[in-house]
């Protein structure tokens, strides 16, 4: 059997297969954050598509965390039904799904949130707008919307949750020494920065209790200079299993002002997909978690040569999932070895109302000059 094909266990939770949908924001949920019937559509099609695992978009934990418009909220107990029909749906079709969790922080924009906060105040040309620096209790209140979030997800009959620790967003900030310049108990050391992170992590489980699964996405290094360094990256890795993390998926960090650092553009050979194929050979030598990789898969082949090498045990994939919802059943069935994803990044939603699609022209270009 070919190994991409093949079940694997992340906890108690057991996929069909090692494909993943990375959670891509899908814009596709009304200004309260309640999901729209789209959104549940979109999960059919890609539980029918023989995804192994579905993580959603990233669904905000706190009013205060909503980073753009139109994304799926976590926040509040009165959501839960509208989020038990999207997992409801998904295991209708024999599918798996777990919720990523996230609050914005600096990266909250203005048609979302008033005031951005930020572990310390900073404005810097690749934010939105300047935030200013949380107070103690803003943190505790922080950790504890992460808490809830993750206990929603289990009152709502996810598969488990993913802590969302990458690209900038709130965890990823306390982690990141370009953004955290505190000098308290939340900064300083590289310890100290990871403190935010543990207490969520500690709090989630607190809520969830100890066999609900619980992911974490990480953004091993930040493309700033002065950032989260891939050594300091590795340390949280290692850390991972003794905050009661039972999976990680391997991401970039920060990014700055390379916006390209975590979507890349123009991959049209199998020499630039995985492109954070280095993190996860790093993060593999600190921990024996499962890793999801994400990160410009286009090719079965790469795809089963990073699994058979054990530098992963599932990949993760985002854009060439919007173009083909149905790619991982394309691929079982020996109909595609490549994804027809063109990585002009055309996928994101150009207004209000729209949500997520694939725009490239593959009709008139023809799919198979990609496959």
């Amino acid at each position: 059997m070919s190994l991409l094909f093949s079940p694997f266990s992340i906890g108690s939770l057991q996929t069909a297969n090692r494909l993943v949908r990375s959670a891509t924001a899908e814009r596709m949920a009304d200004q309260d954050g309640r999901p729209l019937p789209t959104l549940e559509a979109l999960y059919e099609d890609l539980a029918e598509g023989g995804v192994g695992l579905i993580i959603t978009g990233h669904m905000y934990v706190h009013a205060a965390g909503k980073a753009h418009d139109e994304m799926t909220g976590i926040y509040d107990d009165d959501l839960i039904p509208d989020l038990a029909r999207l997992a409801r749906a998904v295991h209708d079709l024999g599918g798996r799904v777990v919720p990523q969790i996230n609050h914005g922080g600096m990266n909250s924009v203005a048609e979302s949130i008033s005031e951005p906060i930020a572990p310390s105040a900073i404005d810097q040309p690749f934010l939105p707008r300047p935030a200013r620096e949380m107070t103690g209790t803003e943190i505790e209140t922080a950790i504890q919307a992460f808490a809830h979030a993750a206990r929603r997800c289990r009152e709502a009959g996810f598969d488990g949750v993913q802590i969302h620790t990458a690209h900038g967003y709130l965890i990823s900030q306390f982690l990141s020494p370009f953004v955290n310049k505190r000098t308290d108990e939340w900064g300083g050391t590289a310890e100290k920065r990871m403190r935010f992170l543990r207490e969520v992590c500690s709090a989630v489980r607190d809520q969830v209790g100890a066999d609900y699964p619980v992911l974490i996405k990480l953004g091993m290094e930040d493309g700033v200079d002065g950032g989260l360094s891939l050594g300091e990256g590795a340390e949280i890795v290692a850390a991972l299993e003794g905050m009661g993390i039972d999976g990680v998926e391997i991401s970039g960090g920060l990014g700055g002002m390379n916006k390209t650092l975590n979507v890349r553009k123009g991959i049209k050979s199998e020499a630039k997909e995985a492109y954070f194929l280095h993190l996860a050979q790093e993060a593999r030598r600190q921990t024996d978690l499962p890793i999801i990789l994400v990160g410009g898969f286009r090719s079965r082949s790469v795809m089963e040569k990073v699994l058979a090498e054990g530098v992963a045990d599932l990949v993760s994939l985002c854009r060439p999932l919007i173009s083909e919802p149905d790619l991982p059943r394309q691929f079982e069935l020996g109909l595609k070895e490549k994804s027809r994803c063109l990585s002009a990044n055309n996928c994101w939603a150009e207004g209000p109302g729209v949500g997520i699609a694939c725009k490239c022209p593959h009709d008139r270009v023809g799919e198979t000059a990609f496959s």
